[in-house]
């Protein structure tokens, strides 16, 4: 440990672009004023730099991959850069979302964490939360992901299970330190468990269950 690198007796700390505090962890607000900042995107190399900006804080950001879809057709190969109402209205409401982003959670050792899934018909997406007091839960970690080749055309019980498996690669150290509740429209758990014969995708997931 270097001493000249240390702060001690501090409230709050800036970490790797973050603020560090005892209520929870923030976005560096610089990083959230270069994104304000930044004009609608005129080419696929504008657009792929804000890209890079935004999954950087992905986490503290709710359905990112929902809010960035009409980005995606401008990402296709061949493809005519063409930006529309859709891809303005996505930029606006990122922007408008960045205004006054959630500050996450720390969580506390020896409580439960509450981990909900869903998936949507070309993604899938992840919360981690954890109760406070008063049954007020505090967001920890958002995940969202596109569905990409052949996972488009799983069945429905198979992208039920799909963003389970995801979140748990995804979030390992606190699947691994912490009791979680899962809250889904279904149990993947139970289903995958519950099945006397089972192969493909569902086979290689149930093994870490």
């Amino acid at each position: 440990m270097n001493p000249l690198k240390c702060a001690f007796g501090v409230t709050s700390r800036k970490f790797l672009s973050f603020i560090v505090r005892y209520q929870g962890i923030k976005i560096d607000q610089s990083k959230i004023d270069i994104i304000q900042k930044i004009p609608r995107p005129k080419s696929l190399h504008d657009l792929r730099s804000l890209q890079e900006r935004l999954v950087y804080i992905r986490r503290f950001i709710s359905n990112l991959v929902g809010r960035c879809q009409p980005f995606q057709k401008l990402m296709r190969k061949g493809e005519n850069f063409v930006w529309d109402e859709a891809c303005q209205n996505a930029f606006d409401s990122i922007k408008k979302y960045l205004l006054n982003p959630p500050v996450l959670g720390a969580p506390v050792l020896g409580k439960p964490v509450i981990l909900y899934i869903t998936a949507q018909k070309r993604s899938l997406g992840a919360l981690l939360v954890q109760e406070e007091e008063k049954e007020k839960e505090r967001a920890h970690y958002y995940l969202s992901r596109i569905l990409v080749g052949a996972e488009v055309n799983y069945s429905p019980i198979e992208k039920m299970c799909l963003p389970l498996f995801f979140a748990i690669n995804k979030l390992r150290h606190y699947v691994q330190a912490f009791t979680v509740h899962l809250v889904a429209k279904a149990n993947p758990i139970k289903y995958v468990l519950s099945r006397p014969i089972i192969s493909g995708c569902l086979a290689k997931w149930a093994v870490p269950l």
